[in-house]
């Protein structure tokens, strides 16, 4: 694609944008670098990830890239043998880490929702964690070497602490001395060059031996290493020496490692760069409000609200427009300052990023096409160094276009054949936009010349369009109109301002019949225009709002009617439940009976005991069959103060006295008062009281509150990950039912096995939404803060 054209239509904006939500140095190189691609499977597939970053953006949010550096320069210099230094390591680690991080949160992610593409690229990283964890076990978080990289280096700092210390105790005994004190000028131990010295009066030279290291600015005072410390200086420095070499044994065997999986690490990087460029569009996407278009191949553009992403949400007109399907070509007319350049550079400008896998502002279900080419001759390229006017930059413009356009292209005029004769100018236009309707090109055109409504209504493929005018208050809508010719407005307009009528009368009379005709057939067609919209726009807001109260309805009704089946099935089959239990209760009676009748003689007759058990046969409830069939029935009325109702959750009967709101109520029930949802009361007539003999039962709502002593911070350092696994567990149920929405858990920094561990728990806890590290003043790296479900 032509740098020019991007620049004409202000793609390298939207780059800008780009790079802020780019995570790592190698996201931020393909962001700066993006280019519209001809190649139409490939623009699918970009969008096809920008798609699958959003699903996780919108889901999880995108993974922290944080720690992951470009480390290839430090790889290249592993792998051909040279030394690494601390912090070169130190970076290949987080790297490590940080992939590894990503890795997994990929990979969860792919457990419930279908992000191939992501997937497979995450699954394409290695896993380097024993380099990680021998980089980590040498080198802390400061990039400092630890003590405990290797034994022999344990030992050496053990000798230079103990020799320091030796060392600071003779000097602080000779500065203590008071024959000494005098000749010093602080009384106070200090460093020269890794040499322990004491600051010594200028004039009181003589009387110290041993080495002047150094001296004040003023030269009054001489930092002099005692002739008793140089033994045990040289000790030190041989020390010192002995630690550099195995600081650089340390090195060179980490550094050996990392040349090991140089190769291996440079892919990772190439595609951790990737990753963070995905979801760098993902956000891009959120930022915009933007939405995925559906990509074609065969010239077809139909934008719905569509937007320009540059302009301010709450000043942007949408644009509608569709081209490629019954017409190839579109020649915008009307008056200045109505929109139309803004319209070609919308169009453009959201066909480059569509082309670039980027999301576009517009609504759901709109088609781009990819093109092989975008020319646009847009704006005012006059040049007087070059000695071209006006005419001439557009002329030379166009001409370059009209040279390597294609079928495939988007050609995008504004003011084609401006700057010169009106009627050459005209005649130029025609000619110039019938040459590119014959090569069979996209084009949107736009033109002062009225000679071009002619053209574009008598030309098969191609349509008029205009920018929507007031001509009450004098100012353009912004909207584009297709199938409407643009209007001058010259006459109304001087009208509206006040010029005088014998003047207007006058210029009407200069105007050919055949021109007025023409302008109020175009009047004629607008007005019919607004009124149709009107009506359609009426029409659809009262289909709407139909079709939501037609869905409510339904809904209410289903919802009562599965409620009243739930219940009634529920009474019943508790009912027969506790008949059950009487019958049986009653069975072992009658044979108690029975049996103290033949052991005692009593004279209890068989027909007395079968009318009993016939008695309680019948008394056991019919099961009622579900009716599948939608009732007919009237729904009850509404609930009103005054009312008798009984309460589901609490088996009690109260009255209404008053509504509070929407969905609650106020029910007495004897002396207490209390608020009850108004789908847990149902309303009871005189003639259908609760009966007593037959009592139903309800099922109880437990209601979660807030306790103020919940806990939102949990600390398991000093703890190993099983007892942690079993606190957390105890604190994520707590902090649940305690409604809380958000909860700390400090794990601390250390090897990372605790976090590791925790993290992996919460990610399968079926009561976490998402979880992250800390930011930087919530405890960083050793904190991971959860949200609950």
């Amino acid at each position: 694609m032509d740098d020019k054209i991007l620049h004409t239509l202000e793609y390298r904006k939207i780059l800008n944008k780009l790079l802020q939500y780019t995570q790592t140095s190698m996201g931020q190189d393909r962001a700066e670098h993006l280019k519209p691609s001809g190649d139409f499977e490939g623009v699918k597939r970009l969008l096809q990830a920008t798609d699958e970053g959003a699903t996780v953006d919108r889901l999880k949010g995108i993974p922290s890239f944080s720690g992951i550096s470009d480390v290839g320069g430090a790889l290249k210099r592993a792998s051909i043998g040279g030394m690494l230094g601390t912090t070169e390591l130190l970076s290949v680690g987080n790297t490590i880490g940080g992939a590894r991080r990503v890795k997994r949160f990929i990979a969860a992610m792919y457990e419930d929702e279908k992000i191939e593409i992501l997937f497979a690229l995450s699954d394409l990283l290695s896993e380097q964690k024993p380099v990680e964890d021998a980089i980590r076990a040498c080198i802390d978080e400061n990039a400092d070497v630890l003590d405990t990289a290797s034994t022999e280096l344990a030992t050496i700092r053990r000798e230079l602490k103990v020799g320091e210390t030796r060392i600071r105790e003779k000097l602080d005994s000779m500065i203590r001395s008071t024959s000494v004190a005098k000749m010093l000028q602080d009384q106070l131990v200090t460093i020269r060059g890794d040499r322990f010295v004491i600051p010594v009066k200028a004039e009181y030279r003589a009387h110290f031996g041993g080495i002047v290291h150094d001296q004040s600015g003023s030269g009054a005072t001489l930092f002099i290493e005692p002739e008793t410390i140089v033994a045990m200086n040289n000790k030190l420095r041989e020390t010192r020496l002995r630690e550099e070499r195995e600081i650089e044994i340390i090195l060179h065997k980490l550094t050996a490692m990392v040349g090991d999986i140089a190769e291996e690490m440079k892919y990772d990087i190439d595609i951790l760069g990737e990753l963070d460029f995905i979801f760098a569009k993902a956000r891009l996407a959120r930022e915009m409000k933007a939405s995925q278009p559906r990509m074609n191949d065969r010239g077809y553009l139909k934008l719905r609200k569509g937007r320009h992403p540059l302009i301010l949400a709450e000043q942007v007109v949408p644009l509608d427009v569709e081209i490629g399907n019954q017409y190839s070509s579109i020649i915008v007319t009307g008056p200045n300052t109505g929109g139309k350049t803004v319209t070609l550079k919308t169009i453009g400008l959201l066909s480059l990023m569509s082309m670039s896998g980027l999301f576009i502002p517009a609504e759901e279900g709109s088609q781009m096409c990819v093109f092989d080419a975008i020319y646009a001759d847009i704006g005012d390229e006059q040049s007087i160094e070059q000695s071209l006017s006006t005419f001439s930059s557009h002329m030379t413009n166009i001409i370059s276009i009209l040279k390597r356009m294609t079928p495939k292209s988007l050609i995008l005029l504004d003011e084609v054949g401006a700057g010169t004769d009106p009627a050459e100018g005209s005649a130029l236009a025609i000619a110039i936009l019938e040459h590119i309707h014959r090569i069979e090109c996209r084009m949107v055109a736009t033109t002062h010349y009225s000679e071009l409504k002619a053209y574009a209504y008598e030309r098969k493929g191609v349509i008029n369009a205009s920018m929507e005018f007031d001509v009450q208050s004098l100012s353009p809508t912004y909207r584009l109109l297709i199938g409407v010719p643009g209007r001058s407005n010259a006459f109304a307009i001087a009208e509206r301002l006040g010029l005088p009528g014998a003047i207007l009368d006058h210029a009407r009379g200069e105007v050919k019949e055949e021109d007025m005709r023409v302008e109020h057939m175009i009047a004629s067609l607008e007005e019919n225009r607004l009124v149709a919209e009107n009506e359609r726009g009426r029409a659809e807001v009262l289909r709407l709002e139909t079709e939501e109260l037609r869905n409510k309805q339904q809904k209410e009704i289903e919802k009562i009617e599965g409620q009243r089946d739930k219940r009634l099935e529920k009474a019943e089959k508790d009912a027969a439940a506790i008949l059950d239990k009487a019958r049986k209760e009653a069975e072992e009676i009658i044979s108690d009976l029975r049996r103290l009748a033949l052991e005692e003689g009593a004279s209890v007759k068989e027909h007395k005991l079968i009318e009993v058990r016939r008695r309680l046969d019948e008394a056991e409830p019919k099961q009622r069959k579900k009716d599948t069939s939608r009732s007919a029935a009237k729904p009850p009325r509404k609930i009103q103060p005054g009312d008798d109702v009984a309460i589901y959750s609490l088996n009690q009967k109260g009255t209404v006295v008053e509504l509070s709101g929407s969905n609650e109520a106020v029910i007495q029930l004897g002396i207490m008062k209390m608020k009850v949802r108004l789908d847990d009361l149902e309303l009871l007539s005189t003639a259908s009281k609760v009966s007593t003999a037959q009592p139903q039962l309800r099922a109880t709502t437990v209601k979660r509150t807030r306790d103020e002593n919940i806990r939102s911070e949990l600390d398991l350092r000093g703890t190993n990950l099983e007892e942690a696994i079993m606190a957390t567990d105890r604190f994520i149920d707590e902090a649940f039912l305690g409604n809380l929405g958000q909860i700390s858990i400090i794990h601390g920094k250390g090897t990372g096995v605790l976090r590791s561990g925790i993290q992996e728990y919460l990610r399968k806890h079926r009561y976490i939404k998402s979880y992250r590290l800390g930011n930087y003043n919530e405890g960083g790296a050793g904190v991971t803060v959860a949200e609950l479900q």
